[in-house]
């Protein structure tokens, strides 16, 4: 342990920097847009010092945008305090560490290639996390049930301006961020066209973030908010039609009825809904979209027509197959 002589406060109240190993030449600015890469370790306060997660074994650094709605933004402001090449403990109070079992989660999802790798994306979206009791990790479970202090053994590797390289989506600033929408809303539907819909998920889903993203600074149900909610209903339903064809079609059930919910008005949602119904069996669910879809725009009858006829014969080809069934039983 290093003497505490080197221990400094820095400006921020709850934080205790000991400097492990020192660095080379300059603290770097680092300016909204900069990408900061650094290793990191979290350790508990406990005797044994715990270590809940190290990037080094991970194998692979972090990567962080100054500015851009990273969750743990305590993380910027020890970065700031460092130089390039410096090694530096940092003791963070509980007021720090609350958020961190969240951004935790994400950082292992991606290790395990459970998600994709532009995981920034998701802290964003971290409302969403809130709704599940389980993290799914019992140490971190523990952690957001009682949050402690932690220390966090940062070691930094570089900082690029934004000038030096290439900002993706997620490092936009809003007005940007609202330009690029149309033009993946584009490449989505081209890729759609070719069949190849894996890859227009992708393109729709970077579109929705870029529009969420905006959307969350704005109140909800004023216009501004109306405006945007509309091109993601637009983008979430593109996106569903290519789980249709994916065949994840319980997926297509939940996001279509999360805007059923929201908006009850909108034709393509209840259409959609109606066609994974009828792809999973559920007889009365997709009768009654379809009957919604007529309410909703009588033009669609023709194209209905034909869906509800490819839904008797879904279901008596399920009847005949479970008469087999049970017939080789008895």
């Amino acid at each position: 342990m290093t003497d505490m002589r080197d221990t400094l406060l820095l400006s921020s109240e709850g934080v205790k920097k000991t400097i492990l190993h020192g660095g080379t030449g300059d603290i770097p600015k680092l300016i909204t847009g900069a990408k900061v890469t650094f290793h990191f370790r979290t350790q508990l306060c406990d005797d044994e010092r715990t270590v809940i997660d190290d990037s080094k074994v991970a194998g692979t650094p972090m990567e962080i945008v100054i500015g851009n709605m990273f969750k743990l933004d305590i993380w910027e402001t020890l970065l700031a305090s460092m130089r390039i090449g410096e090694v530096a403990e940092f003791w963070c109070d509980t007021i720090h560490t609350g958020v961190y079992p969240l951004v935790s989660k994400s950082m292992r999802r991606i290790a395990e290639g459970k998600d994709p790798v532009d995981w920034h994306i998701h802290t964003c979206g971290m409302a969403n996390m809130f709704a599940y009791h389980s993290l799914g990790y019992d140490d971190l479970d523990e952690l957001m049930k009682e949050p402690k202090p932690l220390y966090f053994v940062l070691e930094l590797l570089r900082v690029q301006q934004p000038s030096e390289y290439n900002r993706e989506s997620w490092a936009l600033s809003d007005e940007e961020r609202l330009k690029v929408v149309p033009v993946l809303h584009g490449q989505g539907n081209k890729l759609y066209k070719q069949q190849r819909y894996q890859e227009a998920t992708q393109k729709y889903k970077e579109a929705l973030i870029c529009i969420k993203n905006v959307q969350t600074k704005e109140k909800a149900w004023d216009v501004p908010w109306l405006k945007l909610e509309k091109m993601a209903n637009t983008l979430t339903l593109n996106y569903c039609q290519c789980l249709l064809r994916m065949e994840e079609y319980y997926e297509v059930i939940e996001h279509t009825s999360d805007i059923i919910n929201q908006h009850p008005g909108i034709v393509k949602a209840f259409y959609l809904r109606a066609k994974a119904h009828v792809e999973v069996w559920n007889e009365s669910e997709a009768q009654q979209d379809f009957s919604r879809v007529l309410d909703l725009d009588p033009g669609m009858k023709k194209a209905v027509k034909k869906d509800l006829a490819v839904l008797s014969m879904r279901m008596e080809e399920k009847r005949q197959e479970d008469r087999d069934k049970y017939k080789g039983m008895f």
